[in-house]
């Protein structure tokens, strides 16, 4: 197999801005588009997100939009939540999955679940407690999204506990046996919460109205 001029090459495509192979190697960046013409293996979706700086949310809707539509692209982030370097941009990517209305299967929904007890960083909790609503929450998989909800409330961070009600929402709605539990803590919550999680939860509540 010849060398590749990748200098040559990304200019020739840089000129032709409306090419899906431009729009591609832009989205990835120049260093690790390279690498990837001369070695396709290279192009993996673990080592994309790795690359990512930790700040810039264009960079991964950059990934979404180079990958969003592959097949097995939300299958393939599932085991990243659990790696510690990956997790809080395979989690964003995961929650965004979900919103441009893609589904899993079920058995894919079930190991989901399965890492939530691995899941440490704040953002990572947040971006699968705010996907639960897309999620259908299995009866063998009730205690482990309970445990993690209740690890949650716990939480010092605010986003978190905000969306840990939320999750008990979505719980009792698949699952009426937490709906008095939910009403509990829904309106403790109003007594006691700080003020950015009294407002989700007046949200929730006119969700149900």
């Amino acid at each position: 197999m010849l060398p590749v001029n990748a200098d040559k090459m990304w200019g020739m495509l840089k000129t032709n801005d409306s090419c899906e192979n431009w729009r591609t190697a832009e989205c990835l960046g120049y260093s690790l588009w390279k690498s990837h013409l001369n070695d396709p293996s290279t192009m993996k979706l673990p080592q994309e997100i790795a690359n990512w700086d930790g700040k810039s949310v264009e960079a991964l809707q950059a990934i979404y939009d180079c990958h969003g539509l592959e097949a097995e692209f939300g299958t393939a982030l599932i085991p990243l939540l659990k790696e510690p370097a990956l997790a809080r941009g395979a989690s964003w990517l995961f929650k965004r999955y979900l919103e441009e209305g893609s589904a899993l299967a079920s058995a894919d929904v079930k190991r989901v679940f399965q890492s939530l007890p691995d899941l440490v960083e704040w953002e990572t909790r947040l971006h699968l407690l705010q996907s639960l609503s897309y999620l259908t929450i299995g009866k063998r998989e009730v205690k482990l999204v309970e445990t993690f909800l209740r690890r949650c409330l716990a939480s010092d961070n605010k986003f978190v506990r905000a969306w840990a009600y939320n999750g008990f929402y979505e719980l009792s709605l698949q699952h009426p046996q937490f709906q008095a539990e939910t009403d509990q803590l829904l309106a403790q919550a109003l007594e006691d919460e700080a003020a950015s999680v009294k407002a989700r939860v007046r949200n929730i509540l006119k969700q149900r109205l």
